[in-house]
């Protein structure tokens, strides 16, 4: 089993950073697919970036050039640097893992291991 827990959420006003963290522990294979997702009240959960075992990064478009993500292999830790937070940024965001080298897929899915996710408010 692979456990996951974010942390890092939060209220801001639009325009302001957060950074989000999710730490990995209890793994069970040597390399995963790493994402984030997010949920916003009444919508579907849906795909913001993504990052494979060798540090290959995607993102979704609508939160290109304002998120990123990263991580630090030594730590076990995940992150999402979110600048320029709009409204409709708001959600519950949660980390994802799929075993694996490379993230074949961004499909919800296709990530069998979930963490419990973080709230981001953001308000105008």
């Amino acid at each position: 089993q692979v456990q996951l827990v974010e942390s890092g959420g939060g209220s801001v006003q639009a325009g302001g950073s957060l950074r989000l963290s999710c730490v990995r522990s209890k793994y069970t294979y040597s390399s995963y697919c790493m994402g984030w997702f997010r949920q916003a009240p009444g919508k579907e959960r849906e795909w913001v970036a993504a990052i494979d075992s060798v540090g290959t990064t995607s993102h979704a478009d609508s939160v290109k050039g304002r998120f990123t993500i990263s991580k630090d292999n030594a730590k076990n830790t995940l992150y999402l640097q979110m600048n320029n937070l709009k409204p409709e940024d708001t959600a519950m965001y949660y980390c994802a893992a799929d075993p694996g080298t490379y993230c074949y897929s961004v499909q919800r899915a296709d990530f069998p291991y979930w963490g419990q996710g973080t709230q981001v408010t953001v308000s105008s």
